[in-house]
């Protein structure tokens, strides 16, 4: 039983995150406070070797584990552009996570 619930919770994040290098990295996680913590920790993604997160710009909340990695690999294949357009957009959520942005 655990298990279904497990796959229908709809607590997971679709997150984009400005690189030192301007570069904007995707991900997903079902706490970004923590995640955000890893990546600076370098315990993250290897991405993170040679940049360094400077911030999270974008927040997309509310999904399933499966409906945010649809959504991680659709903003994936963005151009550039595309994701700044994006960040903009009342979609993101960011400023529910962080009230400084």
């Amino acid at each position: 039983m655990k298990q279904a619930l497990r796959s229908t919770s709809v607590n997971w994040t679709v997150y984009i995150i400005l690189c030192s290098d301007n570069s904007l990295y995707t991900g997903i996680t079902n706490n970004l406070s923590r995640r955000l913590r890893q990546h600076c920790d370098s315990q993250g993604a290897k991405y993170f070797r040679g940049r360094q997160p400077v911030k999270v710009v974008y927040a997309e909340d509310g999904h399933s584990r499966s409906s945010a990695s649809k959504r991680e690999f659709a903003i994936k294949h963005l151009k550039h552009a595309e994701k700044l357009l994006l960040i903009s957009s009342d979609v993101n959520k960011i400023k529910s996570y962080f009230s400084e942005v």
